[in-house]
């Protein structure tokens, strides 16, 4: 992956040892990491069932949308937003990762080992979604959504 070790980077470096994170993470690429929100980025997170159509509407509106992780079975799907988002974040049914929360993170470069997984994985430069733009993007998703809903 390009700039795989940028990746690696800047993820563990919101880590309370960062050089021992970027260590485990290279003898098992596979492995997990514990990671503190609320340093560099927060976790906006929604249920799949409307994170993926909202990636869907983020992915056509920009380049490349921020980090963004889906979590065993499919359930809920993360979005990595600017760190304090979580703090002022208002709206319902999104569960946040803020300062004080800890956060299940894969290697960004490897293979999925069909547990949590990137759906868009960190480019290393620290690229971020822009609150309100994930915010309009789950407004379209979850109209999309109830129309389908209603059939109509």
């Amino acid at each position: 992956m390009p700039g795989g070790k940028t990746a690696v980077a800047w993820l563990a470096s919101v880590a309370p040892d960062p050089e021992s994170c970027r260590r485990e993470w290279e003898r098992n690429p596979l492995g997990v990491a514990l990671l503190p929100a609320g340093k560099a980025w927060d976790v906006l997170i929604l249920p799949s069932r409307l994170g993926y159509p909202t990636l869907d509407v983020l992915s056509r509106v920009l380049d490349r949308p921020g980090p963004v992780l889906v979590d065993f079975g499919d359930a809920r799907t993360g979005f990595f937003v600017p760190a304090g988002t979580a703090a002022r974040w208002l709206g319902t049914g999104v569960r946040t990762a803020g300062l004080g929360t800890w956060i299940v993170v894969p290697h960004p470069g490897g293979p999925s080992s069909g547990g949590i997984r990137w759906l868009v994985p960190p480019d290393g430069a620290g690229t971020l979604t822009d609150p309100a733009l994930l915010e309009l993007a789950m407004h379209e998703a979850a109209a999309a959504l109830a129309v389908e809903d209603g059939g109509g």
